[in-house]
C-alpha cells in the first residue's frame, strides 16, 4: 500500500506532529472540524510549521462540525481542548471490538481521569475544554465496553499495540 492508496485521512489536529507529509496523499478525502480547519488557514502560529504540507492547494478537505459518522462504525467525535477543534475516533471492529483513538485529547493512560488529569503548556489554556474531552473518552470508553482506548503520546502502551503491516479487525 502507498499513500495513492489512501481514500479517507481523518486530521484529529494540525500540530506539527499530526500534520506531515500531508502533500504524499494526493488521492485522499482529508476530514477535519471546521473550527480547526479555519484557526489553522486563518494563520494560528501553532499551526503554520507543516502549513505548506496539509494547505497543498491539491488536497481535498471536507469539513465537519461536531460528532460524525463517516461510515459505519467510524464516528468521528468532537474533542476540543487540546486545540479548539481538535476530533478523537472511535472505530467499532467486528473481532476487536470498540477502539478509541484518543490522538491528544487525551496523550497518555495517566491523564484518563478528567478531574485529575495533567495540563501541559500544549493544551492552549482550555482547561474546561481539555477536561469535557477526556470525560467524553472515558464516558465513551465504558458505555461501548471498548477494547481499548489509543492515547496520542503514550509510548509505553504504543509499545504493546500492533503496529503497521499488524493489525486489528
Amino acid at each position: 500500500m502507498n499513500p495513492a492508496d489512501i481514500s479517507y485521512l481523518i486530521c484529529t489536529h494540525l500540530d506539527e506532529d499530526h500534520s506531515g507529509n500531508h502533500d504524499l496523499f494526493s488521492n485522499a478525502e482529508f476530514i477535519i472540524q471546521k473550527e480547526h480547519y479555519e484557526l489553522a488557514r486563518n494563520g494560528h502560529p501553532r499551526l503554520n510549521a507543516n502549513r505548506e504540507s496539509w494547505d497543498h492547494p491539491s488536497l481535498r478537505y471536507r469539513l465537519i462540525e461536531g460528532d460524525y459518522e463517516l461510515l459505519p462504525g467510524i464516528v468521528l467525535l468532537e474533542t476540543s481542548g487540546h486545540v479548539p477543534g481538535h476530533q478523537s475516533l472511535l472505530v467499532r471492529l467486528s473481532e476487536t471490538g470498540t477502539v478509541l483513538l484518543a490522538a491528544d485529547a487525551v496523550m497518555h493512560h495517566s491523564m484518563a481521569n478528567a478531574a485529575t488529569r495533567q495540563m501541559f503548556v500544549t493544551d492552549m489554556e482550555d482547561e474546561p475544554g481539555i477536561r469535557r474531552g477526556t470525560q467524553k473518552i472515558a464516558d465513551l470508553a465504558e458505555s461501548e465496553n471498548a477494547a481499548f482506548v489509543v492515547y496520542g503520546h503514550d509510548t509505553e502502551q504504543w509499545a504493546s499495540l500492533r503496529l503497521s503491516p499488524a493489525f486489528y479487525e
